[in-house]
């Protein structure tokens, strides 16, 4: 598949590749491009930003660009796609430093993605908020 492929698929798996590769560029608007206008994002209780956020300005606002400002480097690492139907799983693993304590992370994460009609209209985060509140601690 070329780049131009995935830019314009519908399919789940690819829409989530693109939500990803937005995310680690650091280009929110590509990203919201990929969520639908009624999207539920929720980052899992016990995570600092624990939460349900809706609407794509909601969701960059409240999640990517509050992790730009706390963590250096935060990137999603999509390993490996589990996909059956609308249901896109990803393991994946996220990767970072905290700005105000310098510690380093590199935790396993999945997430959850609902893709309808080529966007995200729900996503559920699962990781170990210990080691991400760990590197929080001073």
């Amino acid at each position: 598949m070329t780049d131009t492929d995935l830019a314009t698929s519908t399919a789940p798996a690819d829409v989530v590749r693109r939500q990803y590769l937005a995310s680690a560029a650091g280009d929110l608007d590509a990203l919201r491009a990929t969520l639908a206008p009624d999207v539920e994002w929720t980052e899992m209780a016990g995570f600092p930003l624990a939460g349900t956020y809706r609407t794509p300005e909601g969701v960059t606002s409240n999640v990517m660009e509050q992790l730009g400002k706390e963590w250096e480097g935060w990137t999603a690492h999509d390993d490996t796609y589990v996909v059956d139907g609308e249901n896109v799983v990803v393991l994946a693993r996220y990767t970072a430093a905290n700005k105000a304590t310098g510690k380093a992370i590199d935790v396993r994460v999945a997430h959850h993605f609902v893709v309808r009609g080529g966007l995200i209209v729900r996503f559920e985060q699962f990781v170990d908020t210990a080691l991400v509140r760990d590197a929080m601690a001073h």
